[in-house]
């Protein structure tokens, strides 16, 4: 099987994305504060904004770039894992509530 190759930009912003979303879910489940609901709320929505950013450079890149390097596209697939891994989230802590 081949390796998969994102780019820098991509792969960083899913791992910040994804790593700082677990963080605060798993906060909140442990300590049940509504400080930590509400920050990440907001945290959902400047996240959304800046993956959406980030998603949208790398289409361009990827549209941009006909050789056989194809880091953009791939990150823009492992940048779109982070919408079901958000759904989740907010199902996990609505039925906490």
């Amino acid at each position: 099987m081949k390796n998969r190759v994102f780019s820098q930009l991509g792969r960083r912003t899913f791992l910040i994305s994804f790593l700082c979303g677990t963080f605060l879910l798993l906060s909140f489940l442990l300590t049940r504060l509504d400080f930590l609901l509400i920050t990440g709320f907001y945290y959902v929505i400047g996240a959304a904004i800046i993956n959406l950013l980030i998603l949208l450079y790398e289409l361009i890149e990827y549209a941009n770039n006909a050789s056989e390097n194809k880091n953009s596209g791939n990150a823009v697939l492992l940048l779109l894992v982070n919408i079901p891994v958000a759904i989740g989230y907010f199902f996990i802590v609505c039925e906490s509530l």
